[in-house]
């Protein structure tokens, strides 16, 4: 494997583990809050009215939390490793030497 390929996979892996991190700390909060308020918009548009404590309103709000949260999280994680593996790509083609150059020296001393 070249160095541009493993540059971008170790770049990717520490991007994904950023993207957690600010996951944790950011996507978890925003996540519920998004999908709980998408979860009320869905249980009044179902009852036509503000609902009350029923056990199905409480279950749509909830599940519907548990989906914002979870695709905060891969939202998160997939940016943040794609920025990293592209990150890395770039700097392994730098790093890497040019073949062009190696040729073109050593066919100048035969």
């Amino acid at each position: 494997m070249n160095t541009r390929n493993k540059t971008a996979r170790k770049a990717g892996l520490a991007g994904a583990g950023i993207g957690l991190v600010l996951f944790l700390f950011v996507g978890l909060l925003y996540g519920s809050l998004i999908g709980g308020t998408m979860g009320l918009e869905i249980v009044n548009s179902v009852f036509h009215e503000a609902a009350g404590v029923t056990l199905l309103s409480r279950v749509i709000v909830a599940a519907s939390m548990l989906a914002g949260v979870i695709v905060s999280g891969i939202m998160f994680v997939v940016l943040f490793s794609t920025i990293g593996w592209a990150a890395g790509y770039v700097i392994g083609a730098v790093m890497e030497p040019k073949t062009e150059k190696l040729e073109a020296g050593k066919s100048r001393t035969n």
